[in-house]
């Protein structure tokens, strides 16, 4: 048994890692389409290599989590994706402008394939780093480092390429990925007893099989992912509501204040959770809730009032994320559990972005129509979400388990 003190001070460098490879992964998208408008003058190949970096991980998802579930030495494969991912943006930062161009998409992609272990993978950790009391707060703080990246990720990229160069700011994020995975190999994460057992084609399978088949996992995925759908979108709802209050700094005044009342809700979650029993509800309960204030911003008559239903849907996704988190960890059985979080963050981004595609492509449908739809979404999930909770208890978890747990003793 470890001490309380000394409990608090292992989720400080657990977090100490989440928030260097994080800020990396988020910045490295605006940093990645900066570099290329200077070095090539072409925000298309930008783009590019934005894909490049980001659609692999989607693919790599359930291979990348079956290895981290089946590899004997933990530590040495979470800090070596980690550190090849930020080895991967130095690399790139160099080469963009001066090496041929599918060299350096195939550098990013390769990159890429390592992305599930910056999110969803490494937060599988915290299921053997975090006694079971404490792991709400935990899940809840690695929540917080979700949205500390996500706002302050593109905005130090901005920042560092507007006062030194493009290739630097890419080259320093990349730097915090590779220090994040040296810093993995401080973390107590023992040699599995059993593990590296050879990866079948039948593991690669089990985490779907999961989400499918076990009623709790399969509403958190399908109910989030299903919200992620209407939440991908609003980038483009953005804009359109910029142009109907004719005010240009709402189109990422709205997505900053959904993102800063997402980490108020998530900092108030981790302060005192509640329905850390049954998480799955509280998904469903916290999606309802944020479609509510996105369904009153059509009757905002101005930015303001807008910008504050926007800040409530936020204060709701905080602890609609830590659930999520905190009921991947409780019902993916061990053989499977960072398959489960790669998977289900991997799907995550799939609807975020199909949202995306399928907002671009309707805005002729104006902004109250979109916001709308979007608010809709959240309650569609919230639907889904308790209608999959229903059905005989699965089965699924019991084979999986038949193997010899893949925890260490020692969590």
């Amino acid at each position: 048994m470890t001490r309380p003190g000394a409990d608090r001070w292992l989720l400080v460098r657990y977090l100490q890692v989440a928030l260097l490879v994080r800020l990396a992964c988020e910045g490295a998208r605006v940093a990645l389409v900066v570099l290329a408008v200077d070095r090539t003058g072409s925000a298309g190949f930008g783009g590019a290599l934005v894909a490049a970096l980001l659609v692999p991980g989607v693919v790599a998802a359930p291979p990348a989590g079956a290895l981290a579930d089946r590899v004997r030495r933990r530590r040495l494969f979470h800090a070596g994706c980690l550190v090849c991912y930020g080895a991967g943006l130095v690399v790139v930062a160099g080469a963009a402008g001066r090496a041929p161009a599918g060299v350096v998409l195939a550098v990013a992609g390769a990159a890429g394939c390592c992305t599930p272990l910056l999110t969803g993978g490494l937060t599988s950790l915290l299921g053997d780093l975090v006694p079971s009391a404490a792991r709400g707060r935990a899940f809840s703080l690695d929540a917080v480092s979700y949205n500390l990246a996500g706002i302050a990720g593109p905005a130090l990229a901005s920042a560092l390429a507007a006062t030194t160069d493009s290739g630097l700011a890419l080259a320093a994020l990349g730097a915090a990925a590779v220090l994040g995975g040296l810093l993995v190999l401080a973390l107590p994460l023992r040699p599995r007893s059993g593990g590296g057992r050879a990866l079948r084609p039948a593991d690669l399978g089990a985490a779907a099989a999961l989400l499918l088949r076990d009623p709790p996992l399969r509403s958190l995925t399908w109910a989030s992912a299903t919200g992620q759908a209407g939440i991908g979108a609003l980038p483009v709802v953005c804009v359109l509501l910029a142009d109907r209050y004719a005010t240009p700094w709402a189109a990422g005044g709205l997505m900053t204040a959904m993102a800063l009342g997402s980490l108020a809700g998530s900092l108030v979650y981790a302060w005192r959770p509640w329905g850390v029993r049954r998480p799955e509800r509280t998904v469903a309960v916290m999606l309802l809730a944020t479609g509510v204030p996105l369904a009153a911003v059509p009757a905002a008559p101005g930015v303001a009032l807008a910008f504050g239903c926007f800040a409530l849907a936020g204060c709701c996704t905080g602890p609609l994320f830590a659930a999520l988190l905190a009921g991947r960890d409780r019902y993916a059985p061990e053989a499977a559990r960072t398959q489960v979080f790669t998977l289900g963050a991997s799907l995550k981004s799939t609807f975020a972005a199909g949202g995306a595609a399928l907002a671009g492509v309707c805005q002729t449908a104006g902004p109250v129509r979109l916001v709308l739809a979007v608010a809709a979404c959240q309650v569609l999930a919230a639907a889904l979400g308790t209608v999959l909770l229903r059905g005989p208890a699965a089965r699924a978890r019991a084979v999986l388990l038949s193997g010899p747990a893949s925890r260490s003793p020692d969590g």
